[in-house]
């Protein structure tokens, strides 16, 4: 694959800028460069089609696949990065800036009839359709790495009905993934969203964040690390507990709803902001999901309720209610940090990480004999991208003595 130089105007290549902060994903591509593991093969790649996302195409492209990409969210797509990478030998788009709904559905179909041999998914948007409507293209399929929580649980769904005939690795699952994409890509770059879009001071509001997994660990943290009051609400008690014992006030969506300024939903499941919240909301509120799926805050039930709605700023719908309260929705409810006007998704180095653990799951894929099964990515694999990255920021990593590796080794420890 040619190769494009960092120099330049971003406009002659954007994806410059952040092939900069990838480290990761630059020396990956120089070792795929020589080994050439998809050498022969067809990669299909799912995902949101930003700078990193193109980054980490091109690199699974130097391994010697033709890599078939489209988007995994309508509008998270970026019309330079799409036309840049489809003009690229053996690569093709299957995307286009600005899709509905019904367009990318279209799409995942077509790139699907190619039978592509190794999905990287986002969402499971592709794996679960493969299944669904192209079995015929099953036999051909080496595996599938999947990089969303969402995107894993549905997986798992897959296996618990039997259906799941290709083996799966849970890249979201493994510590160099949830760790710092989840906690601190997402938490980041969401509450930065909800600023740059609202163009307003979070510092001294009230933020309920809904859920209390990695992301909205994140989200929380990185609420209140710019000064603002946390509320989390949580299904799970062992969850619900840990919030609390990280500082963060625990309440209903039922108590919490009249008190927050912002709300942030962060749970993978559906109408967790509803009408009867919407009822008790104050005026002004800022409404935000940080889910990979638009349905955590129910829409229909807000437009419903409003009598009208405005756009007081790019990215914002606003729903007037009868009573004169106007409740603030971004990016139609979907992800905030990649579909609003302002999004730039993650920052670069974070994913480099993630993208890192995909591409070494891919090549895991089409190296190992593995079962259909959703499969942990092997811990080697993880302390591999885990070391590379450590070196590539400067940080400095212990070595065990002899005597202390002995130690853990000896049950008896005399």
């Amino acid at each position: 694959m040619k190769e494009v130089e960092l120099t330049g105007p971003e406009g002659a290549d954007p994806l410059a800028w952040t092939r900069e902060s990838t480290p990761l994903l630059r020396g990956l591509a120089d070792d795929l460069r020589r080994a050439e593991p998809f050498a022969g093969m067809t990669a299909a790649v799912a995902s949101h089609l930003e700078p990193k996302t193109g980054v980490f195409i091109e690199t699974v492209a130097a391994g010697g696949a033709d890599v078939l990409f489209t988007g995994s969210d309508p509008d998270s797509g970026h019309e330079a990065v799409i036309d840049h990478l489809d003009d690229q030998p053996g690569l093709e788009a299957f995307a286009a800036e600005g899709m509905t709904e019904a367009e990318l559905d279209e799409q995942h179909h077509r790139l699907l009839d190619r039978e592509p041999d190794l999905l990287f998914d986002d969402g499971c948007v592709l794996a679960a359709k493969l299944h669904d409507s192209h079995g015929d293209a099953l036999d051909s399929v080496v595996g599938v790495a999947e990089q969303t929580t969402s995107g894993v649980h549905r997986l798992e769904a897959m296996a618990a009905d039997d259906v799941l005939a290709v083996p799966a690795f849970a890249v979201n699952h493994t510590p160099m993934k949830r760790r710092f994409d989840n906690v601190h890509g997402t938490g980041e770059s969401a509450v930065s969203n909800v600023q740059l879009t609202a163009n307003r001071i979070v510092s001294g509001e009230t933020v309920v964040v809904a859920g209390y997994g990695h992301v909205g660990r994140g989200v929380a943290e990185k609420a209140r690390g710019i000064g603002a009051h946390t509320v989390v609400v949580e299904v799970d008690p062992r969850k619900a507990l840990e919030a609390h014992m990280d500082g963060h006030r625990v309440a209903s969506m039922a108590d919490a709803a009249a008190d927050g300024d912002v709300f942030v939903t962060a749970t993978g499941v559906r109408d967790v902001v509803r009408e009867e919240h919407f009822r008790e909301m104050h005026d002004d509120v800022l409404l935000a999901n940080a889910g990979h799926y638009d349905v955590e805050i129910d829409v229909d039930a807000l437009r419903g309720l409003a009598e009208s709605t405005s756009t007081p700023r790019a990215g914002v719908t606003r729903f007037h209610l009868p009573d004169g309260r106007r409740l603030n929705l971004f990016a139609e409810g979907r992800l905030v940090n990649l579909s609003g006007p302002y999004s730039q998704g993650h920052p670069a180095a974070v994913m480099d990480s993630t993208f890192a653990m995909m591409t070494v799951a891919g090549r895991e894929l089409v190296e190992a004999d593995l079962s259909p099964a959703v499969h942990a990515v092997p811990d080697r694999l993880d302390r591999e991208v885990a070391r590379k990255k450590a070196d590539a920021v400067g940080v400095p990593v212990e070595d065990r003595t002899d005597e202390q590796a002995a130690y853990l080794d000896d049950w008896r420890r005399e």
